[in-house]
């Protein structure tokens, strides 16, 4: 594989099948679209370093872990924001022993950093959920959005202190 010439090539050759794979595994065109950009990314990069001795199953096994994680970060969020999972997540975290107080105030903290996350910019709230709920590095961010790795920090930091700045928050 002659560096960004046949990568690209590869990627023009293939992309239909590897959106067509990425869909069936997440089941959501946007999302899958998402995953293969992701994965190209990774693919790409690993590529300029080492010549993977099977490309295309490299790049198959990129998108299944990127899938894999994909749906681990979506039951994460879901388990954050379902209503009916905050008396499993007290009794888990106490052994039912949870004051009914501090669950009404945890349920309306958690309510009020959802609308001031409604009302953050596009990019802000994606850095912000990458970085605080799928536990992704600055860098990671950066190669995402497309932004550098102090426009990154920058989001998130300004996305923190929007929530503190509503919510008594660590």
């Amino acid at each position: 594989m002659e560096k960004a010439g046949s990568v690209a090539s590869l990627y023009a050759a293939h992309q239909r099948a590897l959106l067509h794979y990425a869909g069936r595994l997440v089941r959501d065109r946007s999302t899958a679209e998402d995953i293969v950009q992701e994965a190209w990314l990774r693919f790409a990069h690993a590529a300029v370093d080492a010549r993977p001795i099977d490309p295309m199953r490299y790049l198959y096994r990129i998108i299944r872990n990127l899938s894999i994680d994909n749906g681990r970060h979506a039951a994460r969020e879901q388990e954050l924001f379902e209503p009916e999972s905050y008396g499993e997540w007290s009794a888990a975290a106490t052994d039912g022993a949870v004051a009914t107080e501090r669950l009404v105030g945890d349920r309306a903290a958690l309510d009020i950093v959802k609308t001031v996350m409604d009302a953050m910019p596009e990019r802000m709230r994606i850095a912000f959920e990458m970085h605080r709920l799928g536990g992704c590095k600055l860098r990671e961010i950066a190669t995402t959005l497309g932004i550098s790795l102090p426009m990154a920090h920058v989001l998130v930091s300004e996305a923190v202190a929007r929530c503190r700045e509503q919510v008594e928050w660590p």
